[in-house]
């Protein structure tokens, strides 16, 4: 048996255990490091965020870092409205240099509109001409244009306009990764699905880059939906062909870590070893990010206390991420509970002592914690608050086997006195027509 697979029922590693674990990392959040894996509009998104999430928390610091990077990312595109809300939240703390650069906004806006003037002219040709390909890039051409300034809604409609105007497979696929794209950004997590419907029912024209993003974009959909499962396994069929190719929405650290939290959260034990653990393609991704590949390697194993330390420390950089904030008390939440259940499951009795040094709590923690979830029918057991021992309450398998066998008998009797009631009036109907 391999150290991996084995199982620690009081939830400690064994001493023998040679396998080396990296020093679990509380760090603060490396912004410049974080900001580095994305690109385009979700890199400043995910900055503002974090901005706003220190400022609730008092981090002023981080705050003050988050939004210095937003306002220098912000200002190689052209999207002033935002600039300006940067500049408001800054409100001066980082000196003159981020401040309102109003003759900036000037030229950005009116280069804009010389733009879109260009642009509605074209397109005002292109449908007097009745050239189909030629409107569907100046639709696209607008959706290009006012998703760099911010208009989220109107560039989705343009997106969308195009997809009259599609005379290949290609064109669809371009249509529906454009709409999916601005409807993450939107929140808009019913279009994501639905367009992502439409790509995979053009299937010819899907090669393995674009399966690994609608996998992605189907994950943050089911994710948002809370369908953690479905999150799991969308995120576990992600392939490694996907890179850093779709770094305006998610990065490959993002696969794994989503992908392993909601795997923990949701697969039974078995699915945890076949889809996560064994998993070729997935693992790829876990190298990535190490503490969840341990903290995953510690919940299969049984190793509780390390398991959750690399949960405890984890979790204010995971409130710190635009998709997975609303989401991490939940999961979190799950994992402790199915440790609680894997760790009571095979033992008729458990000491509570024992069992809450392995959990790193009090006895008084652990049982308020058990009580529920024997409350919520998920332990089956009984605690004696006195001696603080949990018994098991295993079912009478002989009595039940019997209970099964009359259950049967009882099933059978019925069917056959239908039958034969059936055959009787099959019979009496038969003679009753013989009669003159």
């Amino acid at each position: 048996m391999e150290p991996d697979d084995e199982i620690y029922a009081n939830g400690e590693a064994d001493s023998s255990n040679s396998r080396s674990r990296p020093i679990i990392s509380s760090e603060q959040l490396d912004i410049e490091a974080y900001a580095g894996l994305y690109t385009g509009r979700t890199k400043i998104t995910r900055l503002l965020f974090i901005a706003d999430q220190c400022g609730q928390n008092n981090n002023t610091a981080m705050q003050m870092e988050a939004l210095r990077m937003a306002y220098e990312e912000i200002k190689k595109g052209e999207n002033t409205q935002l600039f300006r809300d940067v500049v408001h939240k800054i409100d001066g703390r980082l000196g003159d240099n981020y401040g309102m650069d109003s003759a900036w906004c000037e030229m950005v806006d009116r280069r804009a509109d010389q733009r879109k003037e260009k642009l509605e002219n074209e397109l005002n040709a292109y449908r007097t001409n009745l050239i189909k390909e030629s409107i569907r890039m100046g639709y696209n051409d607008f959706g290009d244009y006012y998703y760099a300034h911010g208009s989220l809604a109107d560039a989705f409609k343009s997106y969308v306009r195009t997809r009259d105007y599609c005379t290949t497979s290609k064109h669809v696929i371009h249509m529906c990764m454009s709409a999916i794209l601005v409807s993450i950004e939107m929140g808009q997590f019913t279009h994501v699905t639905s367009y992502i419907n439409k790509a995979e029912q053009t299937a010819d024209a899907l090669d393995p880059n674009t399966v690994s993003k609608l996998r992605c974009a189907a994950g943050l959909a089911n994710l948002d939906a809370k369908k953690y499962k479905l999150a799991a396994r969308k995120f576990l069929e992600v392939g490694p062909e996907l890179g850093n190719s779709y770094n305006e929405v998610i990065a490959p650290q993002d696969v794994a870590t989503y992908g392993g939290l909601c795997a923990l959260a949701s697969f039974d034990r078995m699915e945890l070893k076949n889809k996560v653990i064994d998993s070729i393609n997935f693992r790829n991704f876990l190298e990535l990010v190490p503490e969840v590949r341990e903290l995953i390697h510690d919940f299969y194993s049984s190793h509780y206390a390390s398991c959750l330390d690399y949960l405890g420390n984890l979790k204010a950089n995971l409130m710190l991420d635009i998709h997975l904030h609303d989401h991490v008390q939940t999961l979190y939440d799950q994992i402790r509970n199915k440790a609680l259940i894997q760790y009571t499951h095979p033992f008729v009795s458990v000491d509570l002592h024992m069992m809450a040094n392995a959990f790193k709590t009090t006895v008084a923690s652990l049982e308020k914690e058990l009580e529920a979830l024997i409350t919520d029918n998920q332990i089956q057991a009984r605690i004696d608050s006195h001696n603080k021992i949990l018994y098991a309450r295993h079912a009478d398998q002989r009595n039940a086997t019997f209970q099964r066998v009359l259950q049967t008998g009882s099933e059978f009797d019925r069917d056959v006195r239908a039958m034969l009631l059936r055959a009787n009036l099959i019979k009496l109907e038969y003679k009753a027509s013989r009669k003159p």
